[in-house]
């Protein structure tokens, strides 16, 4: 392993994806230390899923490179699967079966078996909340529960890094901050590598040991909540530093179908 995976959970090097004519990511340099919890900032079209779906091996990067956990995502993808836990934006948990239904195929899927995947499993349901409601279908939970329930998936076989896109995205504030609580009893309790993407700025700014702003394809600042805010200026708020380094607004932050989209998901399954 070089110096630079054991300092860095991730790292990229010039990395850049061209879509036709559209360069979505331009050149990103980024080292996420192992054991923070690491914050994507930048309006829609930054750049923001497209290094998350680079990172987590769904797409293929036209340039630079990329490290996870210690190996390329290019040349060793399936070394880098085994290492990390992705939640996306839209819900994934199958509403047709329960919670333990659900922990049991991820299990499958990440080889676990026997006594092993039973602990895994009733630990899982026990960190998430859901014990009490293990047998019930998916479907009737509330969007914070499944959202606690993807994150257990998620994280059942002991990833050392966490990709999260916008992780409470249409979800109350009361569902929002026990996820919150979640995420940091995985950094506190086990050490683990999270990244984040958000437009949500209280988010950004209680969970996030350190920032990354990109704007049209590149980094724009990158530095802890506090260092940023006093780069803007002494009264500023993270809102402050959004627009400073993105030249947007939070109105311009999330588009409209998205959010009903995700929302519309969520009443779905209650």
């Amino acid at each position: 392993m070089s110096a630079s995976a054991e300092l860095f959970a991730i790292a990229t090097s010039r990395l850049g994806k061209r879509f036709d004519q559209i360069m979505a990511l331009d050149g990103l340099d980024l080292g996420v230390a192992r054991g923070i919890i690491f914050g994507l900032l930048g309006p829609n079209g930054a750049g923001k899923s497209t290094a998350i779906k680079i990172l987590t091996t769904l797409l293929d990067a036209s340039g630079g490179s990329a490290q996870v956990a210690g190996f390329d995502v290019a040349k060793e993808p399936v070394e880098v699967r085994r290492r990390i836990g992705y939640v996306p934006q839209l819900l994934s948990a199958d509403g047709a079966l329960t919670a333990t239904e659900n922990l049991n195929l991820s299990a499958r899927l990440y080889g676990l078996r026997g006594a092993e995947r039973a602990a895994r499993v009733r630990d899982a349901l026990a960190f998430a909340g859901l014990d009490g409601v293990a047998d019930k279908l998916v479907r009737t939970y509330s969007g914070g529960m499944v959202r606690r329930l993807e994150i257990a998936q998620a994280t059942l076989h002991g990833p050392e890094v966490l990709f999260l896109d916008e992780p409470t995205s249409g979800l109350d504030p009361v569902a929002r901050h026990t996820v919150w609580d979640r995420l940091l009893e995985l950094r506190r309790s086990r050490g683990m590598t999270i990244l984040i993407t958000t437009h949500d700025m209280e988010e950004a700014d209680v969970l996030c040991d350190e920032l990354a702003i990109l704007h049209r394809g590149r980094l724009a600042a990158v530095g802890s909540p506090a260092a940023l805010k006093a780069q803007v200026g002494p009264e500023a708020d993270l809102e402050d530093v959004f627009a400073h380094f993105s030249g947007a607004v939070m109105d311009q932050g999330g588009r409209f179908r998205d959010i009903r989209e995700s929302r519309g998901t969520l009443q779905r399954l209650g």
